[in-house]
């Protein structure tokens, strides 16, 4: 893996190098991780894992490492069958020595909470994780998940459904300020809309996936184009790692109010 931009010697990167570059600029950070094929395509089947980007399944390692959390949504988390949150003692360790908990907990945003409490993202795990409820489902799926997780509600104005703003409070609340969303497209719109996105990192898949593909971003449109700045540009084998930041940085990050 070569850096390309900004330019750089052209050595090999190693796993030092990229927890170096891709560390958060602040200590409050929203970052999103997504892969994509050339020409758009979010999944494959169903799934991102019929996209192969070279590198970036050292990258996702790399991500998860400098994360507080790992913030994805109930749909996302079913679709690709995640587990909990699992480790190593050298990354445990690396963690330590940055002052983290040695372990980023899985944290899922679902509406109603209706997810399966015998799914391997509670029972392989090293750490419970976290749901993101409506306030109106709370403890109802507190009841389902039977102490398997930490069930919070995170409902704005409206307590029948999840807000953005009060999902990132909730994990705030928990010292989990360094957030990385690994989609869906629904949640990361959700975040994008309310303006809670600091940085996103896309791996382009060297792939053409054709019609009937879904986009990174779903949701309502927004008011406009969202302007980014290229912050990043890493070349493994054929595929391209890119990172951007929103042009105005730090401004999701002041108040998680």
């Amino acid at each position: 893996m070569r850096q390309l931009w900004p330019a750089a010697d052209g050595a090999e990167l190693d796993r030092d190098d990229l927890l170096a570059l891709y560390a958060s600029p602040d200590p409050s950070w929203v970052r999103v991780n997504f892969v994509a094929s050339v020409d758009g395509a979010v999944a494959v089947g169903g799934l991102s894992t019929g996209l192969h980007a070279p590198g970036d399944k050292e990258l996702f390692g790399v991500l998860r490492e400098l994360a507080d959390v790992v913030l994805v949504g109930a749909g996302t988390a079913r679709a690709e069958r995640y587990r909990g949150a699992r480790t190593t003692p050298e990354r445990e360790d690396r963690r330590r020595a940055r002052g983290r908990a040695p372990v980023p907990p899985i944290a899922v945003v679902s509406t109603r909470g209706d997810l399966d409490p015998g799914s391997g993202l509670f029972t392989d795990t090293s750490v419970p994780p976290l749901v993101l409820v409506a306030a109106a489902h709370a403890q109802d799926a507190a009841a389902r998940l039977g102490g398997r997780a930490e069930v919070v509600g995170a409902s704005g104005d409206d307590p029948s459904a999840t807000d953005p703003g009060a999902v990132l409070a909730a994990l705030a609340a928990r010292g989990l300020t360094r957030v990385l969303c690994e989609g869906g497209p629904a949640l990361f719109g959700s975040l994008l809309a309310a303006g809670r996105v600091d940085e996103l990192c896309l791996s382009l898949a060297p792939q053409l996936a054709g019609g009937g593909i879904d986009r990174i971003v779903a949701g309502p449109a927004l008011d406009g184009p969202r302007p980014l700045r290229l912050a990043g540009v890493l070349a493994h084998e054929d595929g391209l790692l890119l990172r951007y930041r929103t042009s105005d940085p730090g401004h999701s990050v002041g108040s998680f109010g």
